[in-house]
C-alpha cells in the first residue's frame, strides 16, 4: 500500500440506530452496541485517538447501560456522542470529517437500509418520520468523497462497511424517503473506497435481537480482532473474502442465507477485485428441467390463472429445496409459466432439487383440495395431472423424496348475517351459520324482526359452545368447534358499528366482561353491495391472494385530497390496490366507503368516526419492525394483537378500528332472511 498509515491519520464516522421516530416498529436491538464495539476496535487496539471518530447512537436503552469501559478512547466518547439524525449525520460526513487532514476515513453504519429507485443505498436516521424518511444517501455521500470536495492530498483511502438490509423501499407515498443528492466537483484521481455490505441487492441483514448484534458485524469484528489500523485496513480485503467464505458455509449448511458483498473495482493496490469471481467452495447447482418437463408443464398451464395459493407455493419451494425465500415482494411474474421459469433458474439446495418440481407438488396438493376448505381449490382433476408431472420428473431425473406440504391453518369462523327489515320495522333479521371441517346453520330470526341484544345474546351463546371445546353439544345433536373469527355480513349503513366493542364475559372468576375483538378476530363484510362489482371484486381478492399479500402495490393509503367522484373508478381500473387504509375525516368517511364497494376493493381498514393514528395505518398494522403495507392477509389476527396491545399501553383509536374483510369464495348464497 502506497500510504504508510498511522492511527493519527485515521478518522471516521460509525453509525447505531436503534430507535427510530417514524414508529415503534422500526426499533431494532443490536446497531447501537455494534456501533459501539466498532468504535472500541478503533480507539482500542487501533489506537485510533477519541477525537478523529464522530460516533452517533441513537440506542433503545439508556445510552449510560452501554458498555463504555472497554477502552480510553470509548469513555472520551460517552460524552462526545451525538443522536444518529439526518442533520448530524450530514454535518459529521460532509462538513466536519472532510476539513480534517488523514489518509484514511472509515464509515461503519448499522441499522435498516433500502434500495432507491435507482438503486443507491439509504439510510434511515432516527428522526425519520412518516412524512419523510429523514436519512443518509450512502452512494451519494462515497462520491462526493472522491470529488476535489475533498482536499486532493486528504483521503486517499475510504473504507465504507455496512451492517443494514438493501431490500427495495415501500412505494406506499406515506414512506417519502424524498430525494438526498450531495452533488459533487471533479473526480480526484488515485483515490481508492472499499465497500463491504452486509448483505446483497434484494436481500435483508440478519440480526439477533437476543444477543443484540449483527451476524455481519459479528464476523467483521472477529476478524479485525486485536490488528492495528494499519493491519486490519491492509487485511481487508482478505478479511472480506473470509466473511464472505464463512456466510456461504453458513448457505451450505441451511443455517442463514445472508450472503455479505463488497464492491470495489480495484484493490488497495489496484489490482482487479471483485466477489464475484471469489474461488471457494460453490453452492450447489440443482438439475434443471428437461423439455420433456417443460412441455408437459404448457398442457398443464395453459388458460390457467395464478391459483390464490401460487405465492404460498412459490415461498414453500424454497423451503423444500433448503434455500432461502428472496425478499423481493410478491411473486416474480403473473403467470405460472413464468414463475416456474424464475424457479428454474435460481440456485438449487442441497439435494439438487430443481425449485419447480415442489412448487408444481404444493399446487397439487392445494388443488386435490375441496374447494370450501382452507386453502382448497377444489379440481381433483388438475390435482391428478399435476401430481403425475411430479412424479414423472422425480424419476426422470432421479430427484429426492419431496415431503407432503403442510396443511392449511384452519380455524372455525362465525358468520353473522344482518339484514333490515324491508317494512322498516325495529329491529334485525338475522342468521348464523358456522364454517369449518363443514358448514351448517346453527340460528335463524326465523323471518322476525329481533333487537341488537337478542343478536348479542345468541352470539355469545355460540362462544360458550365454542368455549366448551370441539364436540360441545348445543342439545340438538350438533356439534361446536372451536371459533377464532366473526364475520358481520352486514348492508352498507351498518359498515361502521361497533361489533368489535360487543362485550363478551372474561375468563375467570369476577364477571367482568372484554371487547369482542380483542378475544376474537371481528371483520365486516358487505356482500350484498357488490353484484355489481362482483367481476373486480373476485380478481382483486384472487390476485391479493396469489401474490400472498406482498405485491408492492397491494394497499393503497386513502387521505382526504384522494377521495374524489373518480376515485371508486380509480380503484376498480386494476386488480391493484386490493386493500385500502383509509385516512380519511369524518366528514369524507361514508364517501371513502362508497369507492371501496363501487371499485371491488374487498379488504380495507379505517377509524370509526374518522381519523388516523398518529404513526398513521401502515406503521400501525405491520408486525415487523419494517416500514412499508402490513402483512395483508395477516390482518384480521394482525388488528385483534393491535386491540389487545391498546389495553396495555392505551394506543390511541385501536377501539375504533374497523376492518372489512369481504373474501368472494367464502360467501353463501343465502335466500333472502324474509
Amino acid at each position: 500500500m502506497s500510504v504508510a498509515l498511522t492511527p493519527r491519520r485515521t478518522f471516521a464516522l460509525v453509525a447505531g440506530v436503534e430507535r427510530y421516530g417514524i414508529s415503534h416498529h422500526w426499533n431494532l436491538r443490536g446497531p447501537a452496541r455494534d456501533a459501539l464495539r466498532f468504535a472500541h476496535w478503533l480507539t482500542g487496539p487501533g489506537q485510533v485517538p477519541a477525537a478523529n471518530v464522530r460516533l452517533l447512537l441513537s440506542p433503545l436503552d439508556d445510552p449510560a447501560r452501554l458498555d463504555w469501559t472497554a477502552s480510553p478512547g470509548l469513555a472520551e466518547l460517552r460524552s462526545a456522542y451525538r443522536p444518529a439524525t439526518e442533520a448530524n449525520a450530514k454535518s459529521a460526513l460532509l462538513e466536519e470529517l472532510p476539513q480534517c487532514d488523514g489518509d484514511l476515513l472509515w464509515i461503519f453504519w448499522a441499522g435498516h437500509g433500502y434500495l432507491g429507485r435507482d438503486g443507491e443505498l439509504m439510510l434511515p436516521c432516527a428522526d425519520a418520520g412518516p412524512g419523510q424518511i429523514r436519512h443518509l444517501n450512502l452512494d451519494s455521500a462515497l462520491r462526493w468523497w472522491r470529488t476535489d470536495l475533498v482536499k486532493h492530498r486528504r483521503f486517499p483511502l475510504q473504507a465504507a462497511l455496512v451492517d443494514a438490509c438493501r431490500v427495495d423501499a415501500p412505494r406506499d407515498t406515506r414512506w417519502n424517503f424524498g430525494r438526498s443528492d450531495y452533488g459533487g466537483g471533479a473526480t480526484v484521481p488515485g483515490r481508492r473506497q472499499f465497500r463491504l455490505y452486509a448483505s446483497r441487492e434484494g436481500e435483508p441483514a440478519q440480526n439477533d435481537a437476543e444477543g443484540g448484534a449483527g451476524r455481519f458485524t459479528e464476523a467483521l469484528l472477529a476478524e479485525l480482532g486485536d490488528r492495528s489500523v494499519s493491519e486490519g485496513v491492509t487485511g481487508l480485503p482478505r478479511a472480506a473474502r473470509r466473511i464472505h467464505r464463512a456466510f456461504q458455509d453458513q448457505r451450505e449448511r441451511g443455517e442463514g442465507w445472508q450472503l455479505p458483498q463488497f464492491l470495489v473495482d480495484r484493490d488497495w493496490d489496484a489490482s482487479s477485485f471483485l466477489d464475484d469471481g471469489l474461488h471457494g467452495p460453490a453452492l450447489p447447482r440443482a438439475a434443471r428441467l428437461d423439455q420433456t418437463g417443460w412441455d408437459g408443464l404448457g398442457r398443464l398451464f395453459e388458460g390457467r390463472a395464478l391459483p390464490r395459493c401460487a405465492y404460498e407455493a412459490y415461498a414453500w419451494a424454497f423451503k423444500e429445496a433448503g434455500c432461502a425465500t428472496p425478499a423481493q415482494h410478491g411473486l416474480p411474474a403473473d403467470s405460472l409459466l413464468d414463475v416456474v421459469a424464475d424457479l428454474d433458474e435460481r440456485q438449487g439446495g442441497r439435494g439438487g432439487m430443481p425449485l419447480a418440481v415442489p412448487f408444481v407438488h404444493y399446487l397439487a396438493d392445494r388443488a386435490g383440495r375441496p374447494g370450501d376448505s382452507a386453502g382448497g381449490l377444489g379440481d381433483p382433476n388438475w390435482a391428478a395431472r399435476l401430481a403425475q408431472w411430479v412424479g414423472a420428473t422425480r424419476e426422470r431425473l432421479s430427484l429426492p423424496v419431496l415431503r407432503p406440504p403442510p396443511g392449511p391453518a384452519r380455524q372455525a369462523v362465525l358468520h353473522v348475517r344482518l339484514e333490515s327489515p324491508p317494512g322498516g320495522e325495529d329491529g334485525l333479521l338475522a342468521r348464523m351459520w358456522l364454517r369449518g371441517e363443514r358448514t351448517r346453520h346453527v340460528w335463524e330470526s326465523e323471518g322476525s324482526p329481533v333487537s341488537p341484544a337478542a343478536v348479542h345474546a345468541e352470539l355469545l351463546r355460540q362462544l360458550a359452545l365454542s368455549a366448551d371445546g370441539p364436540g360441545a353439544s348445543d342439545g340438538s345433536g350438533q356439534t361446536s368447534e372451536a371459533i377464532g373469527r366473526i364475520e358481520f355480513h352486514v348492508p352498507y349503513e351498518m359498515l361502521e358499528t361497533d361489533f368489535d366493542q360487543w362485550p363478551v364475559p372474561r375468563r375467570g372468576p369476577g364477571g367482568r366482561t372484554r371487547p369482542l375483538g380483542m378475544r376474537y378476530e371481528v371483520v365486516v363484510r358487505c356482500p350484498q353491495e357488490r353484484e355489481d362489482t362482483r367481476t373486480e371484486w373476485r380478481a382483486k381478492w384472487r390476485w391479493m391472494q396469489a401474490q400472498g399479500g406482498r405485491h408492492p402495490d397491494t394497499v393503497r393509503v386513502v387521505e382526504d385530497p384522494d377521495v374524489t367522484d373518480a376515485l371508486g373508478v380509480q380503484l376498480g381500473a386494476r386488480t391493484a390496490p386490493a386493500c385500502v387504509l383509509g385516512h380519511a375525516s369524518a366528514a369524507r368517511t361514508e364517501a371513502l366507503l362508497e369507492a371501496i364497494l363501487e371499485g371491488g376493493v374487498p379488504a380495507a381498514v379505517w377509524q370509526r368516526g374518522g381519523g388516523a393514528p398518529a404513526d398513521g395505518l401502515p406503521a400501525r398494522l405491520s408486525p415487523e419492525a419494517l416500514p412499508g403495507a402490513p402483512a395483508v392477509l395477516g390482518l384480521p389476527a394482525r388488528v385483534r394483537e393491535v386491540r389487545q396491545a391498546a389495553a396495555g399501553d392505551g394506543a390511541e383509536g385501536a377501539d375504533r378500528l374497523v376492518l372489512l374483510w369481504d373474501d368472494p369464495d367464502d360467501t353463501i348464497d343465502l335466500r333472502s332472511l324474509l
